[in-house]
């Protein structure tokens, strides 16, 4: 196939944005049960240390649960690693001078039964901040087993649809797109689309 007036081929332009829609394969649970087993832990050990359910813990490593953030920054405190160890590939950097780049729609998925976060700049170790775009799955509170709870603060900015934010000690706030919060994480939180379809975040924690 030939470009014309300066286009690109139509071969080479699915590739690209086959590129640029790319979704790391990951999985947390082998990444688990990696960190267990060098550090020659049982899953009642690791447990312990992680303040989780031995069972809870299998589930993850086997992909028959996937994590909360909540239980994820408990993974991190549990074996004394960073947030971002549990998804950073091993061309992670560490240093200054750093940057990356994640194409559109791409990221290493991270899924929830009430959201789909894509976590961005994955690949590197060591974050101030963890950076997801996140869909928001959940169309009320009933679908929330518990609200999330955990240390740090987080910034949500909507990109599209709509949502309802509830926090612990405010009133709930509908946000659109273009609108925006800031909390202190450390206050039982949720939030649900209220758009017909599922609405889309971007989604910053300190990690």
């Amino acid at each position: 196939m030939r470009a014309t007036d300066g286009d690109e081929p139509e071969v080479l332009g699915a590739i690209r944005s086959a590129r640029r829609r790319r979704v790391d394969s990951f999985h947390l649970g082998r990444r688990l049960r990696e960190l267990r087993r060098e550090r020659g832990l049982t899953l009642e050990d690791a447990g312990r240390q992680t303040g989780l359910a031995a069972s809870t813990l299998s589930k993850i490593e086997n992909d028959q649960m996937s994590p909360t953030f909540d239980v994820v920054q408990k993974l991190a405190s549990g074996f004394d690693i960073d947030i971002t160890d549990l998804f950073a590939t091993n061309s992670a950097q560490d240093g200054t001078g750093r940057r990356s780049v994640t194409m559109a729609g791409a990221g290493r998925l991270m899924e929830t039964e009430v959201y789909r976060h894509r976590l961005l700049a994955a690949e590197l170790k060591n974050k101030k901040v963890l950076p997801f775009v996140t869909t928001i799955k959940a169309r009320s509170l009933d679908e929330f087993t518990s609200w999330s709870e955990h240390g740090g603060e987080e910034f949500v900015y909507v990109l599209e649809g709509e949502i309802c934010f509830h926090t612990e000690h405010y009133e709930s706030v509908t946000l659109g797109v273009g609108d925006c919060i800031y909390i202190d994480s450390s206050m039982q939180h949720a939030c649900y689309s209220t758009s017909e379809k599922d609405a889309v975040v971007l989604w910053v924690n300190t990690g």
